[in-house]
């Protein structure tokens, strides 16, 4: 770890702390994570022409009331010692720990103050780590006009919604295509209200039908989804990696760990700590996909498949780009995303001992950087978006396949690479989050294990961001 400067360590003495606080640097909201539902009721508000969010809910086993609402004869009031008189919302006896907004069946403007009635008791009644959870029909799935607004209105309440919750809630939407029903959302359901979604807030993302031939079978454990299946990572000796690794090998999977070979002490320890398979291989090298494959046959047998890979590895070379030479521009490139594509392509082809299952999962990494830019990373920008852009065309490609392919996009996560950044630069990026805080690399994990879930086959080619919302270009 890096010595730590004298800015930090005065910040952590009390005298600090207490001068970092009147400045507005107060310790941030503690995150509730992990397989943990919410203390507080779920509740929710299904507007008209809405159902399925019940229905799911109900499949879920997770028991829901109804939500207070921003009406007449539920407001107070309140007059102050110079007699002016103030109308307040409702306010709940005791703290909700999700509030659902099921706006699937409006499409018209006026309807969309059903979704203001029901969450303004909530912006200051929720539990802390609570959840508002929108959901409505994607435009895709509406031929009218208006339909279509509202369709994006809500992404805009969504995303404001998000910036103006407290205690470390968050506020999420979720799209519904045409044809997407319960067993196709249940998954981004269960995961929005449990602790696993902690850091991602503000986002949206569309759940679709899932294609023929990818089901989960009778004995499908929501708890330990992957129990029996083989995961492959790659970057998973230390930091994000050995967190997806864990996390992986929590909810059952054996995972085989890649790494580069000068990490192979590392590499071994993780592996041996989650009775996962080390394997050393340099991911640029030629044939990486049949190396990886190769291992997974040899361990499992030839009719052994893989059922997810993550594409963690990943380089940073940062410069300007007036410094930035084709070296260490070709580096960041090679690592971040033409591997990736190369050992892809390798892995898909059906008739390959050890490649890709039938109803895969892929899941690469972005990068906000990649959505918004950042200064000095040119390269590394140019990669991660060059990673949502490759998701987007292999969605499309994969079409008759039963394979998923998605990314997600951290934001500012605190990890060994993290910690080297000068002390007042990280906590300006920690800050610049609805958050108020930087993520952990389990944050990360827990949104890779949702995507790799086999339940979670209506989403794909989607960018989920894990970033607290931060407040540049997400």
């Amino acid at each position: 770890m890096p010595k730590k400067s004298v800015l930090e360590t005065i910040y952590k003495t009390p005298v600090g702390h207490a001068l970092a606080t009147r400045a507005g640097l107060a310790d941030p909201p503690r995150l509730r994570r992990g397989r943990t539902a919410a203390e507080g009721q779920v509740l929710l508000q299904q507007l008209d022409g809405g159902g399925i969010v019940a229905q799911t809910l109900d499949l879920l086993g997770i028991a829901h009331g109804t939500p207070l609402l921003d009406l007449p004869e539920n407001r107070t009031e309140t007059t102050d010692d110079k007699g002016r008189t103030r109308t307040n919302p409702p306010a709940y006896n005791a703290r909700p720990g999700a509030v659902l907004v099921d706006a699937t069946g409006i499409t018209r403007l006026e309807q969309l103050e059903g979704v203001r009635q029901a969450l303004r008791p909530a912006m200051k009644g929720l539990e802390r780590s609570g959840r508002v959870v929108i959901v409505g029909r994607a435009a895709s799935a509406v031929t009218d006009i208006e339909a279509k607004a509202v369709a994006q209105a809500l992404d805009g309440i969504n995303r404001t919604v998000g910036k103006e919750l407290r205690g470390g809630s968050t506020s999420n939407l979720v799209w519904l295509a045409e044809g997407a029903g319960t067993e196709d959302f249940a998954s981004s359901l269960h995961f929005l209200l449990q602790g696993r979604s902690a850091f991602v807030s503000g986002q949206t993302w569309t759940v679709a039908p899932r294609k023929q031939g990818d089901a989960v079978g009778e004995d499908f454990d929501r708890e330990r989804p992957l129990a029996g299946r083989v995961v492959v990572v790659t970057g998973s000796a230390r930091g994000i990696g050995a967190a997806i690794s864990r996390t992986f090998a929590r909810d059952g999977a054996h995972v085989v760990c890649v790494d580069m070979p000068q990490a192979g002490d590392a590499l071994a320890a993780v592996a041996n700590e989650i009775g996962g398979s080390a394997l050393q291989l340099d991911i640029t090298s030629d044939g990486a996909g049949q190396r990886i494959a190769r291992h997974v046959a040899q361990l499992f047998g030839d009719d052994a498949r893989i059922w997810a890979i993550v594409h963690n590895a990943g380089i940073t070379r940062d410069k300007m780009l007036a410094n930035l030479d084709e070296k260490q521009w070709a580096q960041v490139i090679e690592v971040n995303l033409a591997a990736e594509m190369r050992i892809n392509q390798e892995l898909l082809d059906p008739t390959l001992a050890g490649g890709l299952a039938e109803s895969a999962r892929i899941v690469g990494i972005a990068s906000t950087s990649g959505v918004a830019g950042n200064k000095g990373q040119t390269n590394y920008a140019a990669s991660k978006a060059g990673v949502m852009g490759y998701v987007w065309a292999m969605k499309e490609l994969l079409a008759d396949r039963p394979v998923t392919i998605n990314a997600v996009a951290p934001g500012f996560i605190e990890t060994d690479m993290t910690a080297a950044i000068p002390f007042v630069s990280r906590e300006i990026f920690r800050r610049t989050n609805s958050l108020g805080q930087g993520g952990q690399p389990v944050d990360v994990a827990e949104t890779i294990a949702w995507l790799c879930d086999p339940a979670n086959g209506g989403v794909d080619g989607q960018v989920v961001r894990v970033c607290g919302q931060n407040l540049v270009g997400a």
